[in-house]
C-alpha cells in the first residue's frame, strides 16, 4: 500500500508540481476556520471569517461575545446555530486547559501528543487537528477532507470500508513529512477539478493508469 501511495503522489507531483505551503502563524484562527468550513463552500466560509474577524480582532474578544452575535457574524458559512457554540466552547476549553488562548505550544509537542491534545476537544476531529497543524504550524499532519477520502479510495490507496479518521492514519504513515502538503493539495485539485463525486473525467485523467475504479469501469464498460 506504502508502494501505491508513493507511485500516487510522484503522479501527483508531475502533474501539480511540487507545492510549498504559504506561511501561517495563527493555529486558533486556523482552529475557528476549519470549524467554519465544515459542510460549507470555501466561499461562504471565508466570508464567515472575515466578517468575524472584523468583528473581533482579538480571538479573545470572542469568550464573551454572545452565541446569538457570533451567529449574525458568521450566518454566510451556514449552520450558524451549530457553529456558533462550538467556536465559543472551543475556545473557553482551551483557556481553561492552558490559561490563556494560544495554541503555539502545539509546535513544539510529539506529532501525536498534539493531535491527542486538539482532538480531545469537544468536536474537534482528526481532520481539523491535522489543518491546524499543517497550515498553521507547518506539521506533517495530512487533513483527509472529502476529496482525499474519495480519490484515495478510488485509486485503491484505502479499502472500500476505512473510514475517513481511519484513513488520516494509513495515508499519512505512507509518506514522508516532506510530501504530506503537497499530497494533501494535489488530491483536494484532482477530486476539484477531475475525480469528481458524480461523473468523473475518467478518460481525462492523468492517474487512471493506477487506479482501481477506472480499472473496474472498464471492465465493465462504464468507464
Amino acid at each position: 500500500m506504502a508502494e501505491r501511495v508513493q507511485a500516487v503522489y510522484a503522479r501527483l507531483r508531475d502533474v501539480y508540481g511540487f507545492l510549498v505551503r504559504p506561511p501561517g502563524d495563527d493555529p486558533v484562527g486556523e482552529l475557528v476556520a476549519t470549524i467554519l468550513s465544515q459542510s460549507t463552500t470555501d466561499l461562504n466560509s471565508g466570508r464567515a471569517y472575515e466578517r468575524l474577524r472584523a468583528l473581533y480582532p482579538h480571538w479573545e474578544e470572542l469568550l464573551d461575545a454572545s452565541e446569538d452575535e457570533i451567529y449574525e457574524a458568521i450566518k454566510p458559512a451556514g449552520l450558524g446555530r451549530m457553529k456558533a457554540p462550538r467556536i465559543k466552547r472551543t475556545l473557553r476549553e482551551i483557556v481553561r486547559r492552558r490559561g490563556e488562548l494560544r495554541l503555539d505550544f502545539l509546535a513544539g509537542l510529539p506529532l501525536p501528543e498534539a493531535k491527542r491534545w486538539l482532538t480531545a476537544l469537544d468536536g474537534i476531529g482528526p481532520k481539523t487537528a491535522a489543518c491546524v497543524l499543517l497550515f498553521a504550524l507547518g506539521r506533517p499532519a495530512l487533513p483527509v477532507d472529502t476529496h482525499v477520502h474519495r480519490v484515495a479510495g478510488r485509486l485503491g490507496l484505502i479499502g472500500p470500508r476505512v473510514s475517513a479518521e481511519l484513513a488520516h492514519e494509513q495515508l499519512e504513515a505512507a509518506l514522508a513529512p516532506e510530501q504530506i502538503y503537497t499530497f494533501h493539495i494535489a488530491m483536494i485539485r484532482h477530486g476539484r477539478q477531475v475525480c469528481h463525486a458524480q461523473r468523473p473525467a475518467c478518460a481525462a485523467c492523468p492517474l487512471r493508469d493506477l487506479c482501481d475504479f477506472y480499472r473496474f469501469a472498464s471492465i465493465q464498460g462504464t468507464a
